[in-house]
């Protein structure tokens, strides 16, 4: 089945009360069967799933997202920047604000959340938050580092905001997280190695004007404390036992600890009590498996995997 495609660009009010949300939609013609809300990762936009997107919404399904604040045609040129405070929640009720645009353009259709990266901890934030408001959730290169890790992450770049102010960008504290991820791949072509391993993928991304922005101290902050956020057992507990959720990762993606961080994390999901949680890791893939040279298998199982839990 290949259906024709159409795709609309719109805007929405971030709840910062500021910018405005730039967001994109991908509609199959004739009835849709589904929702598909894509959450992308740090320094990135949405743009960049054009691919995913067109695949799913062949075969039938709406595919919607925006660019968070700080980022692609949301940023305003600032990149990099959630705001000066609660960024973290300002993202996320601004994904939340999306979903509800999307069950008014779309009605009683299924509706399913798939993060990315960051993406995937926002959409796990989405879950303890409005549990029970998505038909099913897709997590793509998602991870736990260990708390210690974290914490000292967040003390760092709580610091530097309160001396140079939550907008400063620091490279030393972007070459101890997100600099640190190429080093598994010496010896390295580009600093973007650890994405994929489709060269063309990589080279894309560094082209891209809206990528590769180092984030500033006051987004390391805001994210440090979402992970936070997302490791609580308390908060985990909230989430909606019965929303099915897949795991998608490869197995040499330095952000999942090489797939034991994705395994860490179906644990904790599984020990919260969610009774529908598949795992699935491909050998040698890295951390962009909607981009990587086996895309179109990831698709494939994504697909299947839908179709077996909405239908």
């Amino acid at each position: 089945m290949s259906l024709m495609i159409q795709t609309f660009d719109f805007s929405f009010p971030s709840c910062d009360g500021i910018h405005t949300c730039h967001a994109k939609e991908w509609v199959p013609e004739g009835r849709p069967r589904g929702v598909v809300q894509i959450v992308h990762g740090v320094a990135e936009h949405i743009g960049r799933y054009d691919p995913a997107a067109r695949f799913l919404a062949s075969h039938g399904y709406v595919v919607c997202g925006e660019d968070h604040l700080g980022h692609g045609l949301t940023a305003g040129g600032k990149f990099g920047y959630f705001g000066p405070k609660n960024g973290w929640s300002l993202v996320s009720r601004d994904i939340r604000r999306l979903r509800e645009l999307g069950a008014e353009r779309h009605p009683s259709l299924p509706y399913v959340m798939l993060g990315h990266s960051m993406g995937s901890f926002l959409t796990r934030t989405y879950l303890i938050r409005w549990p029970g408001t998505v038909s099913a959730a897709v997590l793509s290169g998602t991870g736990q580092e260990a708390a210690c890790a974290v914490a000292s992450g967040k003390a760092l770049a709580g610091a530097l905001c309160r001396v140079k102010g939550p907008d400063h960008v620091s490279s030393l504290l972007n070459d101890l997280s997100l600099g640190a991820y190429n080093k598994a791949f010496k010896p390295n072509r580009t600093s973007s190695d650890w994405i994929s391993r489709d060269e063309a993928a990589v080279d894309a991304y560094l082209a891209d004007p809206l990528c590769t922005f180092i984030p500033t101290v006051g987004m390391f902050r805001d994210m440090m404390g979402g992970l936070q956020f997302i490791a609580n057992k308390k908060n985990l507990a909230k989430m909606n036992k019965t929303t099915p959720v897949y795991f998608l990762s490869g197995s040499q993606d330095p952000v999942g600890s090489m797939g034991k961080g994705v395994h860490k994390v179906a644990g904790l999901f599984r020990c919260a009590g969610c009774k529908d949680v598949t795992v699935k890791l491909y050998p040698g893939g890295r951390h962009e498996m909607l981009n990587e040279i086996n895309r179109q298998e990831v698709f494939e199982d994504l697909l299947f995997w839908l179709e077996s839990k909405l239908t």
